[in-house]
């Protein structure tokens, strides 16, 4: 099945999200990623667009591993040490997912991650076929 968009016409225009995404499938829970690399470096130390492209390569190769694709990720919850990350995350987002195919997306900004150095971290729901 393919996925439904459900955009509320009483509510306003998102960009980068959806309100609710709809599909059936089995249900892959992916646990937070991180900016780590193959050997488990971090990547992009100090830098947050760097950091949130590899953690958005990270989920596609989970994602791929389980025998699905971006466009099966129908939540994201992203884990951030700044709002001001959000323009990088915004735009690698752009690049992971199709546009007007969004995934629900909650942004949390916090005190900290699991290790200091690490700046985003993204947690996703994927439904496959």
């Amino acid at each position: 099945m393919s996925k439904q968009i459900v955009s509320p016409p009483n509510m306003a225009p998102t960009s980068g999200y959806s309100y609710a995404v709809k599909k059936t499938g089995t249900p892959l829970f992916i646990s937070g990623q991180v900016a780590l690399d193959a050997s488990g470096k971090i990547v992009g130390e100090g830098d947050a667009a760097a950091q949130t492209e590899q953690v958005f390569q990270n989920l596609r190769s989970v994602v791929v591993a389980a025998g699905g694709s971006m466009d099966d990720i129908v939540k994201i919850n992203v884990y951030v040490t700044d709002a001001k990350y959000r323009p990088a995350i915004a735009a690698a987002r752009e690049r992971f997912f199709k546009p007007g195919s969004w995934p629900a997306s909650t942004y949390v900004v916090v005190s900290g991650l699991a290790v200091p150095q690490l700046l985003v971290e993204v947690e996703a729901v994927a439904m496959i076929d």
